[in-house]
């Protein structure tokens, strides 16, 4: 928008951001999106050698046809689903004509005017408290590209560019937000809601590292200014980031540079106007890549060699019946049913293999009936994975559904706890001697002398021992100053091995000296 104010001197009252994100999420099916070669993004092809992940589709040659993943597309309408969106009941194919060195057929098959997933809305938490929401325009599936090297083996530079394209053709899902946001700490909390329910729903590995996710925030500044002007800078692009520090890094950077620019153009927003850049994420800038083009300049037209996607009732009926419960809905289920933190709950959800293996440790326990009910075993399974569970998997390098202790084992070392059997300095003991050994929790207990004895005149003697030996602290305990019992209660702690219990050792410390 023009304004009759100095770009130079103009006094900015009000600056806001404007973000929307546009998210390539590279799909785990067993092959690529139209043909059947293996799937660089599924888990079963990771790092393969280069060009190994190809055929004649893949590689353009004349007579090569498509042939449509129906995985991909059901995978697709699951993320759509779990993003509020409608499922669209016929979406088709189109050509995306540009060139690009690792593009063999110089057109990427894509959708353009008809999606598959449109007019979606998710809400996020945000730090200030509640949740905001934020609209989905639409959900499109396409193919990936090749991908271009600029090394040799063994990391020696190589002054021109190595073709691979292993990646090329691999499932590729473009979601485009709204633009809903402004300030970075959101759209990275939306980032990592994405991916978190892409995780949940077993359609990415969702492995930044390996672009499995790229994150392309659209951004621009809107600067009110003290003559009554609003100036919209033209939009920026920031293209192909893969970890969450880069996008709030690229977001924040761009805030201030583009107030900068303006200042020295007096460019805002307009036809034309709209530029992609790159993110270095060593010097922290942003670096002008190349003028945006617009819709027309791809010369979009049908894909004569696909026929069209049409989704039955019957078909949207058994997709949506696969997409589980959310982690959002999940947390908020861990916080009001189990009476766990934010934090606590947060953390059992970051992770969908830890969240899975939670589940089955508190369905465990309950089974074994030592449990009130579900919130307290919820509340003591929680508890201890997050705390001992959490320790031992950081010891190993894995989560802790990988370090080998089963969901029975765990419930075994929690019932053993809940009975007052064990006392809690031996947890840490058990959970690590049963990691990888397959052994019962409580036969482990016993043959690790861990089982708190329970023999009245054995415990009194141990008391008896400990009193003497610390009269002063009894004398104060006697006096009401009860933090002095602690040294008793340790003393009794070490007589025992172990193998008391630290609650019945102090009531029957306070017992013992007649308070």
């Amino acid at each position: 928008m023009a304004t009759t104010a100095d770009p130079k001197t103009a006094t900015i009252l009000n600056a806001s951001l404007k973000v929307g994100l546009e998210i390539h999420i590279e799909l785990a099916t067993r092959t690529k999106m139209f043909t059947r070669v293996p799937n660089a993004a599924h888990p079963d092809h990771f790092d393969e050698a280069p060009n190994t992940l190809i055929d004649p589709v893949v590689c353009a040659l004349p007579g090569a046809l498509p042939v449509m993943n129906k995985a991909a597309v059901e995978m697709s309408m699951m993320v759509g689903l779990a993003l509020g969106c409608g499922i669209a009941r016929f979406s088709k194919w189109d050509r995306k004509n540009y060139y690009y060195p690792d593009l063999p057929k110089g057109y990427q098959i894509s959708q353009y005017d008809l999606p598959l997933c449109h007019d979606g809305r998710v809400d996020i938490p945000v730090a200030a408290g509640g949740t905001r929401s934020i609209g989905i325009i639409r959900a499109h599936l396409e193919e990936d590209t090749g991908k271009l090297g600029h090394e040799l083996p063994g990391g020696h530079h190589y002054a021109g560019s190595l073709v691979d394209l292993n990646r090329a053709g691999t499932p590729l899902l473009e979601v485009v937000t709204a633009p809903d946001f402004d300030c970075a700490d959101d759209v990275v909390t939306f980032a990592e809601e994405l991916r978190n329910i892409c995780r949940f729903l077993g359609v990415t590995e969702g492995i930044m590292q390996k672009g499995h996710m790229r994150f392309e925030p659209n951004i621009n500044m809107i600067l009110e200014l003290a003559n009554g002007d609003t100036v919209k800078t033209p939009v920026v692009e920031v293209k192909n980031l893969n970890s969450f520090r880069a996008v709030k890094g690229a977001i924040e950077f761009e805030a201030k540079r583009q107030v900068e620019e303006w200042r020295e153009t007096g460019r805002t927003m307009g036809r034309g106007m709209k530029s992609t850049r790159g993110w270095d994420d060593v010097n922290l800038r942003t670096l002008l890549q190349r003028e945006k083009e617009d819709a027309h300049d791809y010369r979009y037209f049908p894909e004569p060699d696909l026929v069209p996607v049409e989704v039955s009732d019957a078909w949207l009926a058994e997709v949506a019946a696969r997409v589980p419960e959310l982690p959002l809905a999940r947390r908020a289920r861990y916080i009001s049913a189990y009476g766990l933190s934010e934090i606590d709950a947060l953390n059992l959800v970051s992770e969908r293999d830890t969240c899975l293996f939670f589940e089955a440790c508190v369905a465990a326990a309950q089974a074994a009936g030592a449990f009130k009910g579900e919130k307290d075993a919820g509340y003591a399974a929680g508890k201890l994975l997050l705390n001992i569970g959490a320790k031992h998997a950081n010891e190993r390098g894995a989560g802790v559904h990988a370090i080998g202790i089963s969901a029975a084992q765990v419930a075994g070392i929690l019932v053993l706890r809940e009975q007052g059997a064990i006392g809690p300095q031996s947890v840490d003991a058990l959970f690590g001697a049963l990691c990888g050994s397959g052994e019962d929790a409580k036969a482990a207990a016993e043959r690790l002398g861990l089982i708190v004895v329970r023999d009245e005149g054995q415990l009194n003697a141990w008391i008896d021992a400990a009193i003497a030996a610390n009269e002063a602290a009894a004398n104060d305990v006697r006096a009401g100053k009860m933090a002095a019992i602690g040294r008793i209660v340790g003393a009794v702690m070490k007589l025992a091995g172990g193998k008391a219990d630290a609650k019945t050792v102090n009531d029957a410390i306070k017992s013992r000296l007649g308070v």
